[in-house]
């Protein structure tokens, strides 16, 4: 039981880091796309803000390896 609960709680920390991320770029991309059309020199910024939310998805594969590998 301890077992299935820990990996349940990994799972989550991945899937809902996976989730939340996937909302975050999918509205900054779109707000992105229409600034790099008005402005074509902001696309540096556009990128660093699109790339952001990839932390999240780190963090929480970062979370589920601690929680898989403590005892």
């Amino acid at each position: 039981m301890e077992d299935g609960l820990r990996f349940l709680a990994a799972s989550i920390a991945i899937g809902v880091s996976a989730l939340a991320t996937g909302l975050a770029q999918s509205r900054i991309g779109a707000a992105g796309a229409g600034t790099i059309a008005e402005k074509p020199e902001s696309i540096g910024s556009v990128f660093i803000l699109i790339a952001i939310p990839e932390t999240m998805v780190i963090l929480g594969f970062v979370i589920a390896a601690l929680i898989l590998l403590a005892h």
